[in-house]
C-alpha cells in the first residue's frame, strides 16, 4: 500500500481521524491540526520539525502560523483527496511534535514554569 493514490471516503477518514488522530479534523477536503506553541523560537521550531518529516517523506503539506501556533494541513493533491500517505505523515508529525520525555526517561525535557524555555502546549 506504499504510495497509494486512493482516496479515503470522507466517512472513513472522519471515523479514522476520530480512532488514530483525535486531535486532527476534516475540513475543505484536508485533514487538519493546530498546535499551539508557547512563542515565535517554538512555532518555528514546530514548522521545521514538520518541513524536515515532509521533506523526508516527499509528502508536503500546507503550512500556516502565527506567534504562537501552527496549522499543518494534508492532502494528496494528485488523487485529489485524503489517501493513506496523509494518515502516515499526519501519524509521524503527531508522534514527533507531540512527543516529551517520561519521567522515568535519562533526557529531562524543557524546564517547567521558566517562560525563557516554553516550548509546545503538549495536548
Amino acid at each position: 500500500m506504499a504510495g497509494s493514490k486512493a482516496t479515503i471516503p470522507e466517512d472513513d477518514v472522519e471515523r479514522r481521524l476520530a480512532a488514530e488522530l483525535p486531535k486532527w479534523r476534516l475540513e475543505d477536503g484536508w485533514i487538519r491540526r493546530t498546535y499551539k506553541t508557547q512563542s515565535w523560537k517554538s512555532t518555528l521550531m514546530v514548522i521545521n520539525t514538520i518541513g524536515h518529516l515532509a521533506e523526508a517523506a516527499w509528502h508536503h503539506p500546507d503550512i500556516t502560523a502565527s506567534y504562537a501556533w501552527v496549522e499543518v494541513r494534508l492532502m494528496s493533491h494528485d488523487a485529489k483527496g485524503i489517501t493513506e500517505r496523509d494518515f502516515e505523515l499526519a501519524r509521524k508529525i503527531e508522534s514527533v511534535v507531540q512527543w516529551k520525555p517520561s519521567e522515568d526517561d535519562a533526557l529531562e525535557g524543557t524546564p517547567q514554569g521558566d517562560q525563557r524555555f516554553a516550548y509546545v502546549k503538549y495536548d
